[in-house]
């Protein structure tokens, strides 16, 4: 059986105090969300991580021209 929704949806104000890795936020119909956890070792890594590196202190008047970890661009 094929159900079929046609919502109309106004909403003058939503707040979202925090979302995380496993948070699902949904407004309306949207068929059945199923939860997956997948965790894949696509770089072939054999050992532990490498240790984090000492953050640089940011100074009083110090303006930040770009993140501190690097960003990939969507498409």
């Amino acid at each position: 059986m094929n159900l079929y929704v046609q919502q109309s949806i106004t909403i003058h104000f939503l707040k979202v105090n925090s979302v995380t890795n496993s948070s699902v936020l949904q407004i309306g119909s949207a068929g059945i969300i199923k939860p997956a956890t997948n965790l894949y070792n696509t770089g072939g890594f054999t050992g532990a991580a490498p240790q984090a590196q000492t953050p640089i202190p940011i100074t009083a008047g110090y303006q930040q021209t770009a993140p501190l970890v690097p960003l990939t661009p969507t498409s």
